[in-house]
């Protein structure tokens, strides 16, 4: 490899190193202060930089904002389609999908934040309506599987979908708000105590056993 190559590829991955820096530093600015209130020379002052050296790697606040929630998305996404092929039962996947969900925060804790505060108000904007397609697939995924455990007798049958959907959902996600990485209890941890709270509220009755009668 020639010397002005190699200068070449090391320059190019440093700067990717210094722009992942920036995101993140973007991140935890949006999360903390919401995105409105926040402007490019509040998050390079955060970065310790001149706001106009920011323009060197993002064009605007919401390049910023794009790539840290589809960055997010992208990943969670992933995960999903992989418990989602694996063929699973209901059960095992609803675990999957809530473990997943849970390593997800830990990874992306900020850009969670961000989903939750500020997507409304993004997704009226054309460059964000991955959003709200994000949100109906949610919606649509979490539903078809809470009724696929109805069918397989594994879930209460008598507990409206929707509702069972809307409280997994936010028990989950605002977790984000005071979950810390490298904390007492680790992503899977949390995501085990969760699901034993409330699968034995969804789960269906084993059925009882008559005695038989003695004469």
């Amino acid at each position: 490899m020639s010397p002005r190559r190699r200068d070449a590829e090391g320059t190019a991955a440093a700067r990717a190193e210094r722009r992942a820096e920036l995101l993140a530093t973007a991140a935890e600015v949006f999360a903390s202060q919401g995105y409105s209130a926040t402007t490019v020379r509040k998050v390079a002052d955060a970065a310790g930089i001149l706001g106009g050296s920011l323009y060197y790697h993002f064009d605007s606040k919401e390049a910023m904002a794009d790539e840290i929630l589809s960055t997010f998305l992208d990943e969670m996404w992933a995960a999903y389609e992989r418990v989602l092929a694996a063929g699973l039962s209901a059960r095992d996947t609803l675990e999957g999908i809530v473990a997943e969900s849970f390593r997800s925060i830990d990874r992306h804790r900020p850009a969670v934040v961000i989903y939750q505060n500020e997507s409304k108000h993004l997704a009226t904007s054309e460059r964000f309506q991955y959003l709200n397609e994000s949100r109906r697939r949610f919606q649509e995924m979490w539903l078809s599987l809470l009724e696929q455990g109805v069918r397989e007798g594994a879930f209460r049958a008598d507990l409206d979908p929707g509702l069972v959907y809307r409280f997994i959902r936010d028990t989950v996600w605002v977790a984000a708000n005071w979950y810390q990485p490298g904390g007492r209890l680790s992503a899977d941890d949390i995501a085990k105590q969760y699901l034993a709270m409330f699968l034995e509220g969804i789960q269906a009755s084993p059925p009882t056993s008559q005695e038989p009668r003695t004469s």
